[in-house]
C-alpha cells in the first residue's frame, strides 16, 4: 500500500474516545497502512468529551472559517488537528459549537440519543469533504467507520458527485454491530433531500433506525467490510445480496493481511 492515499472517516477513534469495536479499528487499520508506507488522514467529530489539552488539539485557522448549510441553517465549521503520539498520524477534528460542544458523544446523561444526531451526521460529512478539498489531498480510498460517518458515502455520490478531486476515489464502509436503539429524527430524510439528494436514493431513511441508516450507507459505497461478528442476519443478507464486493468478518489478530489484500484486489 506504499504511497496510496487513504482517508479514514470515523465516528470514534482511540485514543480520543473509549475503546470499542469502532474506535479500536479506526486506529488499528490506519496504523497498519501507515506502517506499510501509505499516506493517511483520519477525520472524526470533536466531541466535547475529548480532552483538548491532554491530546494537544489546536485549531487550524487556514481550514476553519467557512459555513456549512444544514437544513437551511448556516453552521460555522471549525477544524482542529492533533497527532497520535509515537505514530506520526494526523487526526483532523470536525467541530461546531452548536453540534459538538456538549460533554458527550451520542447521548445525554440519561442515555437518551440527541435529537439533532441526524444534523450532526450531515454536518460531519460535509465538513470532512470541504476540508479535504481545502487540503487539496486526493484520496485513493475513503474508508468509513461508524454510523455518525454514514452520511459521507451518500453525499459523495450525490452532493459532491461533480467534484473532479474525487473522480477516482473509492468508498469502503466497515459495518459494525448495532450501536443505538430506536431511531434518529424522523425529519432526517427531508434534511438530506434539502441538499438535492433524490428520495429514491435514501428511501431507507424514512425510518432512520440503525439498520436502515447502514443500508443507505452500503448502497452508496463501493465495497463493504463486515467489521463485527454480531451483525444482524438481515443486515448480513443485505450486504451479501447488494452486489458490492464485501469482506466477511475476520478476527482482529488476522485483519492486517486480509484488509490489505481486499484494498488491493477489490477496491483499487
Amino acid at each position: 500500500m506504499e504511497d496510496k492515499r487513504i482517508l479514514y472517516v470515523s465516528s470514534e477513534v482511540v485514543p480520543y474516545l473509549a475503546e470499542n469495536e469502532v474506535s479500536s479499528m479506526s486506529y488499528d487499520v490506519p496504523k497498519m497502512i501507515n506502517d506499510q508506507g501509505g499516506q493517511i488522514r483520519i477525520f472524526m467529530p470533536r466531541y466535547g468529551n475529548i480532552n483538548e489539552r491532554r491530546h494537544q488539539l489546536h485549531e487550524v485557522i487556514r481550514l476553519s472559517g467557512m459555513n456549512l448549510v444544514v437544513n437551511d441553517l448556516d453552521m460555522p465549521l471549525i477544524i482542529k488537528v492533533a497527532s497520535i503520539p509515537k505514530e506520526r498520524i494526523q487526526v483532523y477534528f470536525i467541530d461546531n459549537d452548536e453540534y459538538f460542544k456538549r460533554k458527550a458523544t451520542f447521548t445525554d446523561e440519561d442515555g437518551v440519543m440527541y435529537t439533532d444526531n441526524d444534523e450532526r451526521a450531515i454536518f460531519f460529512a460535509k465538513g470532512v469533504v470541504e476540508t479535504v478539498k481545502k487540503l487539496n489531498w486526493v484520496p485513493d480510498i475513503i474508508h468509513v467507520h461508524g454510523w455518525m460517518a454514514g452520511m459521507l458515502p451518500i453525499y459523495m455520490k450525490h452532493y459532491y458527485k461533480d467534484e473532479a478531486l474525487f473522480e477516482n476515489t473509492k468508498i469502503v464502509t466497515s459495518v459494525y454491530g448495532n450501536s443505538f436503539e430506536g431511531q434518529l429524527n424522523l425529519e432526517m430524510i427531508n434534511k438530506v433531500k434539502f441538499d438535492g439528494i433524490p428520495h429514491e436514493a435514501i428511501a431507507d431513511l424514512l425510518e432512520p433506525n440503525y439498520e436502515n441508516l447502514l443500508k443507505a450507507t452500503i448502497l452508496h459505497s463501493d465495497a463493504i467490510i463486515i467489521g463485527s461478528s454480531n451483525i444482524s442476519p438481515s443486515l448480513t443478507k443485505f450486504i451479501e445480496t447488494s452486489g458490492k464486493p464485501f469482506l466477511p468478518f475476520v478476527p482482529k489478530e488476522k485483519f492486517a493481511e486480509v484488509y490489505t489484500d481486499f484494498y488491493k484486489t477489490k477496491v483499487l
